[in-house]
């Protein structure tokens, strides 16, 4: 019943543009979710009565509670695994609901709704978790209720670490998800959810998405991420990745998160469904899982410490350093900026009167600014802040301009130009001042001095840089594209140019006929 559905879905999907990654999860994809999750407890699971509960929060049709519990059944006919899921899709819900009753479950432990906005199963705990929730979605319907949450619960609630942008709000099941998970006094959980790419490194340090990923990982929770093949899902080609989530890791796993990369383990289906072209067999969901359960390094799989996927983010600082002149050019600066064109406007404007009052004694101001530096016109260029500053002041006081510090700032930077040759602009304090468009940024591993990173990768090059201590921030990121690249050695010229002449010879065949 659930194949037939999401097959009419999948139709109407590619009518429709839904959202990729929405609806239905392959079999296979599950069977290895399930694999992931329950391997590491056989021995429990074997035991005689042994009753365990499993929660899915975007169920759909029910395809993940069907799966895992027949695994259950197959591993312990004496076992029992508790269902229970919710989702917001009125069809999808009916349809697990009426799997359920089937197979003697209770249609109570499957819930209607959103599973943010309306949780149904709130301060419940689970020892299972699994979902593939739609990736490449916006929460925008659920933002107000999220934001207040977050908020006001902040750790107290589900949304704690952080916020992820508005266009995506799969980590968002993940922090739910989390928040249903038993404490290890009570045995704990173990989860897995179905990602895209985009929660594992999008967003820089401090960012919502890098938060979350640095409060989980912190926290030891991540077990391992395993990159699945494109062209895997219905309605969607692209690589998609299971996190495998637990606050009850075994002592060899500890402080390490274990990256599986399984995007060869497929063959090609004889006839495509929708974007699905590919599929993981029984033998390679066996390897895949083998690999897990081992733990080890191999082609397919690397170990990290958790600190190996954080790092810092730090502002590298250049001088300001600037040239001072007064010409033409430079005073059409000064009367475009934004401060000297607001001398002469009003927000005076239900009194006519004194707002034209307030205009021409703005217009006298500007006009006697302009008067009082263009007296500097025939000096020559200063290379120095301090010293061009005091000659401005004697030309204001001459006139006796008294302008606020803002202006006054903002016609000096209209005056100026950036010269790598002039001194290095001071504050107040004789520090020098950071130029912003100079301004950089570097991430270095977390395992390493930043000032020795610093002295080794930038100052050899731009030796008057430095690092603002107070904008560094941490952040975390997984890039499986540097950890399994690949050199692949480009093909030798000779080759190419036969190519080429071969090619250039089909053309010439073909203008003659």
């Amino acid at each position: 019943m659930g194949y037939i559905f999401e097959e009419l879905v999948r139709r109407f999907n590619e009518a429709s543009n839904e959202e990729a990654g929405d609806h239905f999860t392959p079999r296979e994809v599950i069977q290895l979710m399930v694999n992931l999750v329950f391997l590491p407890d056989s021995e429990v699971l074997r035991t005689e009565g042994i009753v365990k509960t499993l929660y899915d929060p975007a169920a759909g049709t029910g395809g993940m509670l069907s799966v895992s519990d027949n695994y259950i059944r197959q591993l312990n006919p004496d076992a029992q695994l508790e269902l229970f899921a919710q989702d917001y899709n009125p069809q999808s819900y009916a349809i697990c609901g009426s799997d359920m009753i089937i197979k003697g479950e209770e249609l109570d432990n499957i819930k209607f709704g959103d599973s943010f906005t309306n949780d149904q199963f709130y301060g419940k705990t689970f020892d299972y978790m699994l979902a593939n929730p739609p990736f490449g979605v916006e929460w925008k319907p659920q933002e107000k209720f999220i934001k207040r949450e977050h908020e006001e619960q902040g750790f107290g609630g589900r949304f704690g670490p952080g916020l992820p942008r508005i266009s995506d709000g799969s980590l968002l099941f993940l922090l739910h998800m989390i928040s249903k998970i038993k404490p290890v006094s009570e045995g704990g959980t173990r989860l897995s959810i179905v990602f895209n790419g985009s929660p594992l490194f999008t967003g820089s340090a401090g960012s919502g998405e890098s938060n979350i990923r640095q409060w989980i990982i912190e926290n030891d929770w991540l077990d391992a991420v395993v990159a699945l093949p494109d062209q895997l899902f219905y309605n969607t080609g692209i690589y998609t990745y299971l996190w495998i989530v637990t606050n009850r890791k075994e002592k060899r796993r500890r402080g390490k998160v274990q990256l599986i990369d399984a995007t060869s383990f497929f063959k090609k289906m004889r006839k495509s469904l929708g974007n699905k072209r590919n599929e993981i067999c029984d033998d390679q969901r066996a390897e895949i899982s083998k690999y897990f359960m081992d733990f080890a390094e191999n082609e397919f799989v690397k170990i990290f410490d958790n600190s190996n996927l954080g790092y810092y983010r730090i502002t590298v600082e250049r001088p300001l350093r600037l040239n001072f002149a007064v010409t033409e050019e430079r005073l059409d600066r000064v009367r475009n900026s934004a401060k000297f064109l607001a001398l002469a406007q009003s927000m005076k404007r239900k009194d006519k009167v004194a707002a034209a009052k307030q205009i021409e004694a703005g217009q006298k101001a500007q006009d006697a600014i302009i008067s009082a530096l263009k007296t500097l016109s025939g000096s020559v260029l200063v290379k120095n802040r301090t010293k061009f500053s005091r000659l401005v002041e004697d030309a204001f006081t001459a006139r006796e301009i008294k302008l606020p510090a803002l202006l006054y700032k903002e016609i000096l930077m209209a005056l100026s130009e950036r010269d790598e040759t002039a001194d290095i602009c001071a504050d107040n304090k004789g520090n020098p001042e950071p130029d912003p468009e100079l301004r950089d940024y570097e991430n270095v591993p977390l395992k390493e001095n930043i000032h020795e990173y610093m002295k080794r990768e930038v100052l050899p090059h731009v030796p008057d840089a430095w690092i603002d201590e107070s904008k560094t921030k941490i952040g975390y990121e997984i890039n499986f594209n540097r950890y399994f690249y690949k050199y692949t050695p480009p093909r030798p010229l000779e080759e190419i140019e036969s190519d080429l002449k071969q090619i250039e010879a089909e053309i010439q065949r073909m203008l003659e006929k």
